[in-house]
């Protein structure tokens, strides 16, 4: 089974999906948005899945001080946004298969 982890070294939830597969003796392969940001197709097919607004860390710190809590912005604006600060998403973002 090939699983892809999308997410932060930071990320405390990152951490614990990557022990979590680990542990099963499965090897996921692990992409540090930090060091590599998301691609605009990677990111399309989450939002086809989830949809654009699940994969908003609503309660994070970056999604408050960036002050989006406050403004409106539109679909199109929130992936850029997305793509250029991985914090601003739900970590990690899983994919199998």
């Amino acid at each position: 089974m090939d699983v892809q982890i999308f997410g932060t070294k930071k990320s405390q939830d990152t951490k614990k999906a990557l022990r979590f597969f680990k542990e099963r003796g499965l090897k996921p392969q692990f992409v540090d948005l930090q060091q590599r940001e998301i691609s605009l197709g990677e990111l399309n097919r989450f939002i086809q899945k989830a949809g654009l607004n699940t994969l908003i860390d609503t309660e994070g710190k970056a999604y408050k001080g960036a002050g989006l809590e406050y403004l409106r912005v539109s679909d199109e604006q929130m992936v850029q946004k997305l793509i250029d600060d991985p914090k601003l998403m739900v970590q990690p973002l899983l994919r199998s298969g």
